[in-house]
């Protein structure tokens, strides 16, 4: 990398990304929502919003992402506050090779506190800032210490401005003593006769004496000052001697100030300060910053490569990210970290939540049967064209989350969202459903906590905490005969949660009905109302839809309990 600032302008580092983003342990409607709905945000001309997904694609939505090539939603972890969401990418930055006075320039004319110091290659070496600068100025500028002065001759042109006249390894570095001619000739001869020639640099004026004396002795550098110029002789006897001549404009006494400054920057910056990473929290980061130099540190990535700077300032202002939220709107099924964030819009087909925030935003909650009729018919309102692989993953999300039409979530609206959808896709309805809830029904190969956790949905109802898993299969029978696994993971999550209950519900997608697996304390196990088919497993007959039909009716259960 050039020391020219990195290829990023003010206001593109103040840009935001906008995440769109569905619940933890997404379902296919959830990650198609985010899909298509940035999608549409970015067709509207908004190139800011990107897809993304709180947690791994369960084998349905891969299959349909797969099938339709179309792009699965970026993996984000977690949105716990980090420094890639409050630093600015982007910064001035001087090449290590660079004299100091270059450097010093550019801190002056960009204003800022310190300046990271890279490779050719735009690695991270060190960090110039002024107590670095002036640590090691006092320490070449001490009389006492008689510090060499490290340069080349290429620097010494650099920083002085200086025609070079004739030149021996330009690019070669060196170590040196400055000697500036200003006693008499007699004296500096003496002077010179101390050091080793080809470790000094002389700054000289018009004094013809003292310059062929340096070139006759084969000193390292002649420098010139004031413009003057050598004679054809003396170039011609630097040329056989290896003495390299400089001519400064400046006069001797600023050409000698200004030698000191043609060190390369690597030499006088800071190796001690060490980068941190986009990862990086804030809680680590803020303490690193209240030591550093200029309350900022470089930001690097795994290659080292420097991505720009952080401040102590940066973290005072709102984060680089705001996030739209699809498919939920309780912060308990949101992605962790949510809550440090602008949320900007909702779109949501659940019931609602605790839900606030400190501004108004766009809620869109409408009672269909998935998030993706909300979508497509904010495509349609905005005649906004849908992209046949959008619309494609879009009748998907529609037929996974109302079981091909068929649970009593199903909408008029859906209905007539799914038929639209068909027309422009050639799309069958019914052959595609049976296809995808295929997809969704294999669970031999998947282990219980996988199959838990793939579209595990957190509650909080009257002071309790529960946990209500779903998946659908073509026959309960393997479900059951694995329940011991299955259960031994229910009681886990339950204690981890320190959860009032844990439930999986166990849809049947052929009978259109379900099986409910609950690991829960025996106050609650004695309120439940439902049929119960053996120790710890209940029937829910004609019950599909766990949030129109099960959660209501855990809701009641949980009301029992809290009045006896």
């Amino acid at each position: 990398m050039s020391e020219n600032t990195m290829p990023h302008t003010q206001t593109e580092n103040q840009k935001k990304t906008v995440y769109v983003i569905g619940h933890r342990n997404p379902d296919t409607d959830s990650i198609v929502s985010a899909a298509a709905y940035a999608r549409f945000k970015q067709l509207q001309g908004f190139s800011e919003h990107r897809a993304a997904r709180a947690g791994k694609a369960n084998p349905q939505t891969e299959y349909i992402f797969s099938r339709f090539s179309v792009p699965v939603p970026e993996y984000i972890p977690d949105l716990i506050p980090k420094v890639a969401y409050y630093m600015h990418e982007g910064c001035e930055t001087v090449e290590e090779h660079s004299s100091l006075w270059r450097a010093t320039a550019k801190i002056e004319q960009t204003y800022t506190k310190v300046l990271p110091v890279t490779d050719k290659n735009g690695k991270y070496l060190s960090l110039l800032h002024y107590s670095a600068f002036a640590k090691n100025i006092i320490e070449v500028l001490d009389p006492q210490k008689q510090t060499a002065t490290l340069t080349s001759i290429d620097l010494l042109a650099d920083t002085l401005c200086a025609q070079p006249v004739v030149v021996h390894d330009a690019e070669k570095p060196f170590k040196c003593a400055v000697l500036s001619a200003a006693s008499e000739f007699e004296s500096f001869k003496k002077m010179l006769s101390v050091y080793p020639p080809e470790n000094i640099v002389v700054v000289t004026g018009d004094r013809t004496e003292v310059q062929e004396h340096c070139v006759n002795a084969g000193v390292r550098a002649l420098i010139i000052t004031a413009g003057n110029t050598p004679s054809r002789e003396l170039r011609a006897r630097a040329e056989k001697n290896g003495v390299s001549i400089l001519v400064s404009p400046f006069d001797t006494t600023g050409t000698t100030t200004l030698v000191l400054y043609s060190v390369p920057v690597s030499a006088v910056a800071d190796s001690t300060v060490m980068p941190v990473k986009t990862t990086d929290t804030l809680r680590k980061v803020r303490a690193l910053l209240q030591t550093s130099p200029g309350r900022c540190l470089p930001v690097v990535d795994d290659t080292n490569t420097l991505l720009g700077i952080i401040s102590e300032s940066d973290l005072l202002h709102d984060a680089n990210i705001e996030i739209i939220l699809v498919d939920h709107n309780e912060m308990s099924q949101a992605i962790e970290g949510a809550e440090n964030y602008k949320i900007r819009e909702v779109l949501d087909h659940h019931r609602l939540g605790s839900f606030d925030t400190r501004y108004p935003i766009t809620f869109i909650n409408k009672p269909v049967g998935a998030t993706s009729t909300i979508v497509t018919n904010l495509y349609r309102q905005n005649r906004v064209a849908i992209p046949k692989e959008i619309a494609s993953i879009l009748l998907c999300g529609i037929l996974s989350d109302t079981l091909v039409l068929k649970s009593a979530t199903t909408t008029d609206e859906d209905r007539e969202t799914a038929r639209y959808l068909s027309n422009i896709t050639d799309l069958d309805i019914e052959t595609l459903g049976q296809d995808i809830l295929t997809a969704s029904s294999r669970i031999g190969s998947r282990t219980a906590a996988e199959l838990i956790h793939q579209d595990m949905k957190e509650y909080n109802e009257g002071g309790h905490v529960f946990t209500v898993s779903q998946i659908e299969v073509n026959s309960t029978d393997e479900v059951l005969h694995r329940k011991d696994e299955f259960m031994r993971e229910l009681e886990a999550e339950r204690g981890n949660l320190k959860a009032l209950f844990c439930a999986l519900m166990v849809t049947d997608i052929t009978r259109l009905t379900s099986l409910l697996l609950i690991a829960a304390n025996r106050e609650f196990l004695q309120v439940i109302g439902f049929p119960k088919q053996e120790d710890a497993v209940y029937i829910l007959t004609d019950i599909v839809s766990r949030k129109k039909q099960l959660i209501p009716l855990l809701s009641e259960q949980i009301e029992k309990l809290n009045t006896q």
